[in-house]
């Protein structure tokens, strides 16, 4: 499946006024009061046609609003495509602007659109913010019919810039801005794979592929070596599937004069249908997206691949299939993990902490001396947040700092849940070191269940990443398609290539 595929070939032109390139439409991105003028457009007809749907109320200049204008012939594109930027420009309602701009060129079917750079922010954000925006907004998910027809797809994008441009810089902020754009989209296409096309071995070789592509080291360890190797966890949320566990590592070595390494550990459970704790069946399908962690992971590996930061990456994702059969894993089990630590299971439905447990102790054991978890842990974060943030948990505050400015600067949503004693005192055991589940009620689960796998971190500095509510939506929102979204994958390509990735 891997490949280095984009839907939109972007470019920067120094042209203001002349349709160079052909484009079939114009996008033309509006702040509130910019909406207030007399002359925007720059023809009378359409200016007054624009302020009549003011004055209606049909469009604001409000953050996510767009209309398709018609030109008549007026100006040498077919439509203006104008969007809303809300009270004043930023990346992230620009970002939006293109999202919906590309989603509207798609219904319109058309091929090549021309962007207006706007005022009231620097070029290099704006540019790198409409190609993100453009390139997640073409994203579809794979369709499986017989007689499908074939798509219409927006093949080229024109930025039109000032002539006083620095164009290399602005190349070199598009060029991080579609390695973004790709990763995220690469991490929706794997996320949106049904079970029956993705499991842990195929996931582990989709990693290979990546690895291969790039020059990443990597290394997988099939159901008996891992059983070998003492990973007790992984072999028992795996034990009620025919399809056996994986253990996926990945390596990259960005800054080989340094001694730090960052583990960064992806849930992939390729299918979870709770177990012998069985999930309720409606909505089940939606567990194709239990590997979305790993999927994160994997995308924001495809942009550290292109962008190269100076970082030292080790990438474990433990990954099976958790099922129900006679072989399965029960309630009442004591497993025993790869760290000697013992683990009371309550619930075979809380897997993927059991799981991600065995990656944080291999991560340790391969070198990283700081931790990030990623993992659509658990259904009760859509408690806290619904489906609009990720909930973080942290062992360390100041580890967690810059990540939140991260996903500030990428537009994603990050809130930390707090870390209390009382909290970890909950998962005590009268049988285990630990169990797997703080209580029948779920009473703080989503915090419970980060705090699980930051048992195995111990003092090592360690952030979880809960996705439950923000790696699939049932529909659309906002930005995200409905499905995968590929979350986390903008913070963490900020967060590990800064200044590389052009936000």
């Amino acid at each position: 499946m891997f490949s280095k595929n984009t839907a939109i070939t972007t470019g920067v032109f120094t042209s203001l006024t002349h349709n160079e390139q052909g484009a079939d439409a114009i996008l033309v991105c509006l702040s509130e009061a910019e909406l207030r003028e007399d002359t925007v457009l720059g023809e009378p007809q359409l200016d007054q046609a624009l302020q009549r749907m003011r004055a209606k109320g049909i469009f604001t200049g409000a953050s996510g609003e767009l209309e398709a204008l018609p030109t008549h012939g007026l100006l040498p594109y077919a439509y203006v495509l104008v969007a809303g930027l809300g009270p004043a420009t930023s990346r992230d309602t620009l970002r939006a602007a293109a999202v919906h701009a590309a989603r509207e060129a798609l219904a319109l079917k058309l091929e090549s659109l021309a962007l207006k750079l706007p005022s009231g922010i620097d070029s290099r954000s704006a540019v790198t913010a409409l190609t993100e925006g453009l390139l997640l907004g073409t994203y579809r998910i794979a369709v499986y019919r017989k007689n499908e027809p074939a798509r219409a797809e927006l093949r080229q994008a024109v930025l039109l810039t000032e002539a006083s441009a620095d164009a290399a810089l602005l190349m070199s902020a598009i060029a991080a801005a579609e390695a973004v754009a790709e990763g995220t989209n690469y991490a929706r296409d794997l996320t949106n794979l049904p079970a029956n096309k993705l499991l842990p071995a195929t996931l582990a070789e989709e990693a290979m592929k990546l690895a291969q592509h790039y020059g990443f080291g990597c290394e997988v360890l099939d159901e008996h070596e891992i059983a070998a190797r003492g990973m007790g966890g992984l072999i028992a949320v795996g034990a009620g599937s025919v399809n056996p566990p994986r253990m996926i590592t990945l390596q990259y070595k960005g800054d080989p004069d340094s001694a730090d390494v960052l583990g960064l550990v992806g849930k992939g459970v390729t299918f979870d249908t709770g177990g012998i704790s069985m999930k309720s069946p409606d909505g089940m399908e939606e567990m194709i997206s239990d590997m979305g962690g790993a999927a994160t992971l994997l995308g924001a590996l495809h942009v550290v691949g292109q962008l190269k930061p100076k970082v030292n990456l080790v990438v474990v994702i433990p990954s099976a299939e958790n099922m129900t059969s006679g072989s399965a894993y029960r309630p009442g089990d004591i497993v025993t993990m790869l760290s000697g630590h013992s683990v009371e299971v309550l619930n075979t439905d809380a897997e993927g902490r059991i799981i991600l447990a065995e990656g944080i102790t291999y991560a340790k054991k391969l070198g990283a001396n700081r931790l990030i978890d990623v993992a659509t842990l658990t259904g009760a974060i859509l408690i806290s947040f619904a489906d609009v943030a990720t909930g973080a948990v942290t062992n360390d505050d100041e580890f967690l700092k810059p990540l939140l400015q991260a996903a500030g600067e990428a537009g994603e949503k990050l809130w930390q849940l707090p870390n209390y004693p009382e909290y970890r005192d909950m998962l005590k055991s009268d049988v285990a070191d630990i169990k797997n589940q703080a209580s029948a009620d779920r009473w703080a689960g989503a915090i419970t269940g980060g705090l699980f796998i930051g048992y195995f971190a111990e003092e090592t500095p360690w952030i979880h990443l809960d996705t439950g509510g923000t790696a699939w939506l049932w529909s659309a929102k906002g930005i995200e398609p409905k499905g995968a979204t590929g979350v986390m994958v903008r913070t963490l390509a900020a967060y590990l290539c800064g200044d590389q990735n052009a936000t």
